[in-house]
């Protein structure tokens, strides 16, 4: 049996450090103009449609739920219960990269349609994001520490998260809505 791994729980902290300071420092930069634009074209829309691949998908899936939970109308795009997007729609896209072909072939498809494209990605010079008719940017600049601390996407992601969560708290205010009646429409009563 190998001999066991000295765990004293300092790199948990300092990975608990660096994913604040970075992805704190990352949503900051991003215009309340920008956030109040995108909550227009999802509060306008007869129906929302979000798509990501990945763990990208996964943040895409709880925006989702909580954009139904607000009273909203959202689909999560790859279920087989999704209707078709149509002209006045919005579809938000959550990619890092911004280059994943299923991504790009999604985006093709709501323009084609005539829907609005919010895109949120990690690449602002990425394919995806010439597509976006709004572009939420979470650049994340190398650093010595990146690989080690928040290794992949780990820093998109959790900006992703802290971004659509925050997003979700702008709609219940533009809808009057509160915990209450979001807990109403939740999947399970609470």
């Amino acid at each position: 049996m190998p001999d066991p791994v000295a765990v004293d729980g300092s790199t948990y902290r300092a990975s608990l450090d660096y994913l604040e300071r970075r992805v704190a420092g990352s949503l900051r930069e991003i215009p309340e103009s920008e956030i109040a634009r995108a909550v227009g074209i999802l509060l306008a829309a007869p129906a929302i449609f979000v798509y990501g691949a990945g763990r990208s998908g996964i943040i895409g899936r709880a925006f989702a739920m909580r954009l139904v939970q607000t009273g909203l109308t959202a689909y999560v795009i790859g279920e087989s219960v999704t209707p078709i997007v149509r002209s006045g729609d919005a579809v938000v896209i959550v990619s890092d990269r911004g280059e994943s072909q299923s991504s790009i072939q999604t985006a093709n498809i709501v323009r084609r349609e005539g829907a609005k494209l919010v895109v949120v990605t990690g690449k602002a010079s990425s394919k995806l994001a010439h597509a976006a008719t709004l572009l939420i940017a979470l650049e994340f600049p190398e650093d010595e520490a990146r690989a080690r601390l928040a290794p992949l996407g780990t820093l998109f992601e959790s900006a992703a998260l802290r971004l659509t969560d925050a997003v979700i708290a702008e709609i219940m205010h533009a809808r009057g809505e509160s915990e209450a009646s979001m807990r109403r429409r939740h999947a399970i009563m609470v």
